[in-house]
């Protein structure tokens, strides 16, 4: 029997998790932290979808109106990833 190898988490994904994981922990909807943070609700829900990659402006404004330091959320999404995550290979 062939096991099927676990796709792993990509950082998109892993900051999406704690993104939405803070921002209801917050009591905040998608909606009012777009619009305390300067983006648009449906960027906030794409980035909460692991669908878009933030820049560092776009964390440090996301996380100002949480409360918290950008590191955190960092650190938030390191421990999902695990220890020693790096970018895979391309191969072609």
């Amino acid at each position: 029997m062939q096991r099927h190898p676990r796709k792993r988490v990509t950082p998109e994904q892993a900051f999406a998790k704690v993104l939405r994981a803070v921002r209801t922990e917050s009591g905040l909807s998608q909606e009012k932290l777009a619009l305390e943070s300067g983006y648009h609700r449906t960027y906030v829900g794409m980035l909460e979808r692991g669908l878009m990659n933030p820049t560092l402006h776009t964390i440090l404004s996301l996380a100002s109106v949480l409360g918290i330091s950008a590191g955190d959320l960092i650190a938030r999404t390191e421990a999902i990833l695990g220890p020693g995550w790096k970018r895979e290979r391309e191969e072609n």
